[in-house]
């Protein structure tokens, strides 16, 4: 028996319709007026953003990194302008109870060559003590500086989950914007690429066309048990941890458990 061709212009169940080159080409330049609009758009939200005024604080007060109380001011390098990730802590959790949303922008922020290229600095703020936070840093491999925030007030400090923005003039040092929740997606290239397949970012809030995957709840893929399957379970941790060394299944989260 002879299985009959499958026809060509028909889509499997649940993917976008198929159709010949140059009606793509003219779905897709369509859609290209609209993204042009939105980029537009972004320039000039942009253009306001440099206009925002600024707040001046001491920059004098000091911070905990590796080679323990320093100012603030040292943060800038030498630069005039500084960005920082305000990395959420919980106090005596193991690593794997660390904050998976927070290890999404640490992980996307490995290097900041092109910004020091440009006269800017970055580093990772932190609430937690520095011997945790230090071995942490560790654990992660990560590379960029980071610094222990704790009671620490004002602009300095403050809440954690924050990209932040500063400016230094001489000894002087000012606040010039802070960003928190989506805010910070900027950082998240990998969201940025899954916004642009079919399926998107597979999460409940996406409009998806009829038919495709169902969403899930928001970042239901930050964690991971050992076989990579998405779980915010006992035996979970922040999906870039099982591939640092001497990863293994846990016991408890952390933060929910005895640790905390």
């Amino acid at each position: 028996m002879t299985t009959p061709p499958k026809d060509p212009a028909t889509a499997p169940p649940g993917r976008p319709p198929v159709v010949d080159l140059a009606t793509w080409q003219a779905a897709r330049d369509e859609l290209l007026v609209r993204e042009k609009a939105h980029t537009h758009e972004g320039d000039a939200v942009a253009a306001a953003r440099r206009r925002l005024p600024m707040v001046e604080f001491d920059g004098t007060v000091e911070v905990v990194g590796p080679d323990g109380r320093v100012p603030f001011l040292d943060l800038f390098q030498g630069r005039d302008e500084l960005v920082v990730y305000k990395h959420m802590w919980y106090d005596g959790a193991p690593h794997q109870g660390q904050c998976e949303g927070c290890t999404t922008t640490a992980w996307h922020l490995k290097d900041a060559v092109y910004l020091n290229a440009r006269g800017v600095s970055f580093a990772f703020l932190t609430t937690g003590r520095w011997d945790e936070v230090a071995s942490y840093v560790a654990f992660m491999g990560y590379t960029q500086p980071w610094y222990s925030v704790r009671g620490v007030e004002g602009p300095a400090g403050g809440p954690m989950g924050y990209l932040t923005c500063y400016l230094r003039d001489g000894d002087r040092t000012f606040l010039t914007y802070s960003t928190t929740g989506r805010g910070t997606e900027r950082v998240n290239g990998s969201a940025g690429l899954l916004d642009m397949t079919p399926y998107g970012r597979g999460e409940a809030w996406e409009d998806h066309p009829e038919g495709r995957p169902e969403g899930r709840e928001p970042c239901w893929f930050w964690r991971s048990d050992a076989d990579g399957a998405p779980t915010w379970g006992p035996t979970s941790r922040p999906v870039p941890q099982w591939t640092r060394p001497g990863a293994t299944p846990v016991d408890t989260l952390g933060r929910h458990g005895p640790h905390h």
